[in-house]
């Protein structure tokens, strides 16, 4: 039994085995769900990259035996834009959360996808920002509660999949961890769909959110989601807003076409 592989090794760093990330947490289930995409897709390793930021789910490039990259706070898209610029064969993925992609690093996710740069981005979306204490983030819910909102959040959260359709992504889906292979399509869907594709995970936090609000565990969370999730698919993003331990609509959105950014640059150079 010594011998007997993992059978995600082809693309997980064991060595760098146990992972980090508290139990019950989603962020390894995205992680399984990429790696399984990863499979299905058949795309060479060699030029697959992915970029990461800070957080907890910044710690995801870490993990992944692919070229990876643990880029500073909210830099992981322009860093990634360099990377396919400068390499227009290389399929980039962006692995990040709620609040370095959506928070710090909002005006660049806007402008990568009005451009349409060919990438995909995966958003873990706890509500909140885990790894540095608990704060309100850019997408915690309506009068819950954080470290930094004791008495309740009165801050509207952003709605992430309305931000990629109206800035211009091709293609955006929403998942909880808990809907794994409905997911791992997405992220598969994604990887094959030239242009600035979105994929959003809302995932448990156990550790601060859940257990702030006295929400449970990470499996009450899942419990929760197998409860409340309702897929509708084409629903218009401007209805996606997540409200607190509200129905969350999930499913895929946006599927359009629009020339990349290296395609357009090409059309105005006539080549």
């Amino acid at each position: 039994m010594k011998n007997v592989k993992h059978p995600m090794d082809f693309y997980l760093r064991m060595d760098r085995m146990p992972h980090i990330w508290c139990t019950g947490c989603g962020i390894g289930l995205t992680a399984t769900a990429f790696v399984a995409a990863m499979e299905k897709a058949k795309l060479d390793t060699n030029k697959v990259c992915v970029v990461s930021g800070i957080g907890c789910t910044g710690r995801f490039a870490g993990y992944i035996k692919l070229d990876s990259f643990h880029t500073t706070h909210g830099r992981a898209i322009p860093f990634a834009t360099g990377l396919k610029l400068a390499n227009p064969e290389l399929k980039v993925v962006v692995v990040s959360g709620d609040g370095d992609l959506i928070s710090i690093g909002g005006n660049h996710f806007i402008h990568a996808a009005r451009r349409n740069i060919d990438m995909v981005v995966i958003c873990v979306n706890n509500f909140i920002y885990a790894m540095t204490g608990g704060q309100v983030a850019p997408t915690t819910p309506l009068t819950a509660y954080t470290t930094t909102s004791p008495y309740g959040n009165f801050e509207p959260p952003s709605n992430i999949p309305q931000i990629a359709e109206s800035s211009g992504a091709v293609y955006v889906a929403r998942w909880t961890a808990l809907h794994i292979r409905r997911l791992t399509n997405s992220i598969f869907e994604a990887l094959n769909k030239p242009g600035f594709t979105v994929v959003e995970v809302i995932s448990p936090c156990a550790q601060y959110y859940s257990r702030i609000n006295r929400l449970g565990d990470g499996l009450d969370m899942m419990k929760f989601y197998h409860e409340n999730s309702q897929i509708k698919h084409w629903e218009p993003t401007d209805n996606l807003y997540i409200d607190y331990q509200k129905e969350i609509i999930v499913g895929k959105f946006v599927d359009r076409e629009r020339p990349t950014y290296s395609e357009s640059y090409k059309k105005w150079l006539g080549e």
